[in-house]
């Protein structure tokens, strides 16, 4: 192996000094959340009521998309299995990790302390979501002390950005669609136009698939695809919010796939299905309906809303991807602008659209508890009333939909702006020498970083083979042809 990219010393080094650094983090100023803590249990407590039987099967289902379903999907090339699923689950874990003490500093943070339940963890994950999308725009072309050193960088600034558009813009975005779609996106594009290669401009040798990893890689889409209305719905309000948000989530998913297997086989020149088209496009109507996804936005909506996401999505796969590489440096592995940004944006149109149309008609009282910020402030008489009627709702801003709606937007190109400078700054980082990147020729291949078995060999030179004899194959037909012309 090249000295510049062995993990000998790099890796450990790396690794050891995150332990160290949370090791002393969590022994300064995390303790146990009041749910987690023995000393406030009591013969009065009821254990059936702590938050655990709340967040929990959320928490389940989200790791299993995120260990997983996005292990599963990103190990789609032939010749780099073991580094998308490993390397995704390296990231996530130590992303975990970063994430539990990052936000806690800015949601769970009093008494000097972080205190840490079920809800951190699934806290965490989401912000472990946001790094793992951003990792499809490079995967293939970075090593596991870059994508670690990315995690590190990327936490922070994402839960700064969720943090002021949360505390001082105060949008609603209870899918995400905003603060994990978009930012995950315009941060890993961000990151992979700094990291650009022009001598994979026209691609790589080992850019292929295999039948073996396309069956893996489109096993990790049914389990995002099946868990997916958890994520959705996991932090939205108990009760009829989160029972639409599961409704709607799934509506969406479900016609998202239809029209992706339409799609896929309308546009294939010999009327066939494509693998890729399956192992993403389908799951765009799942991003387009974040954005409402626990408003009364009507089943009918959330139908079309997959069918809008899934042809944004298909088309930007087709279209789109290809002339970012070529003519703005772009170089998106997985395509994240179409399956995270094309359809995030569409999910923020249509959030926006939601909140313009929202009246105390459609939604009674529980409007306020859905549009916190447009509940009548402190003093206001009206909010006497409601309180009334909803125990328990907290004053809001007195915005008006029309006011709201602005808000959201200034949200959207906060967030897009604020990953987009990220990535950027991330990206530099990430072209230091002692990163061991990749090689050009060394991309997509496990066998640069791992001990990898035999039959990997084999499989290789037969690519090597064939490759060598269709250069050999068009070397005999230019030199067939020379002789003909003399």
């Amino acid at each position: 192996m090249n000295s510049s990219t062995s993990l000998k010393m790099r890796l450990p080094a790396l690794v050891l000094v995150f332990e160290v650094v949370m090791l002393i983090l969590f022994a300064l100023f995390v303790t146990y959340d009041d749910n987690a803590n023995a000393r406030l249990q009591n013969n009065e407590t009821n254990p059936m009521e702590n938050s655990l039987y709340r967040d929990y099967p959320y928490f389940a289902d989200v790791q299993v998309m995120i260990f997983v379903g996005f292990g599963c999907l990103l190990a789609f090339f032939r010749f780099y299995g073991f580094s998308g699923m490993v390397f995704n689950f390296l990231t996530a874990t130590f992303a975990i990790q970063w994430a539990i003490v990052i936000q806690g500093f800015f949601q769970f943070y009093y008494d000097g302390k972080i205190h840490l339940g079920v809800i951190n963890l699934l806290n965490a994950e989401f912000a472990c979501a946001v790094v793992l999308i951003s990792f499809g725009a490079v995967i293939g072309k970075t090593s596991p002390v870059q994508l670690l050193v990315m995690a590190l960088l990327e936490i922070p600034i994402f839960s700064v950005t969720e943090w002021a558009v949360l505390k001082y813009i105060r949008i609603t975005d209870s899918g995400g669609s905003i603060l994990i779609h978009l930012f995950a996106c315009y941060f890993g594009l961000g990151v992979t136009f700094v990291l650009y290669r022009p001598s994979l401009k026209k691609g790589h040798s080992n850019e292929i698939t295999s039948y073996q990893s396309d069956i893996l890689s489109v096993m990790g889409t049914l389990f995002l695809w099946v868990f997916w209305p958890s994520f959705n719905s996991a932090l939205t309000l108990k009760g009829d919010d989160q029972h639409r948000a599961v409704l709607h989530t799934f509506i969406g998913l479900s016609s998202s796939t239809i029209t992706a297997f339409a799609l896929s086989a309308v546009f294939n020149k010999k009327g066939k299905l494509t693998m890729a088209d399956i192992q993403n496009v389908t799951l765009a109507g799942g991003v387009t309906v974040g954005a409402s996804v626990d408003m009364m936005i009507s089943p009918v909506a959330a139908y079309a809303l997959g069918i809008m996401g899934c042809t944004a999505c298909y088309f930007g796969y087709r279209y789109l991807t290809p002339f970012l590489a070529q003519r703005l440096r772009i170089q998106d592995q997985c395509g994240i602008h179409n399956l995270h940004g094309l359809t995030g944006l569409i999910s923020s149109t249509a959030g926006i659209c939601a909140i313009l149309l929202a009246t105390e008609e459609t939604y009674g009282p529980s409007m306020y508890q859905i549009f916190t910020h447009r509940a009548p402030p402190v003093g206001d008489p009206k909010l006497l009333e409601l309180q009334k009627l909803i125990p328990g709702l907290k004053p809001g801003l007195g915005r008006t939909a029309q006011e709201q709606a602005l808000y959201q937007v200034a949200a959207i190109f906060a967030t897009i702006a604020a990953s987009a400078v990220g990535g950027l700054l991330t990206g530099m980082v990430l072209k230091l020498r002692f990163m061991a990147s990749p090689s050009d020729k060394d991309c997509f291949d496990d066998e640069l970083f791992f001990d990898v078995p035999s039959d990997f060999d084999r499989g290789h030179q037969a690519l090597i083979s064939y490759d060598e004899k269709l250069k050999m194959s068009s070397m005999d037909t230019k030199v067939a042809s020379k002789n003909l012309s003399e």
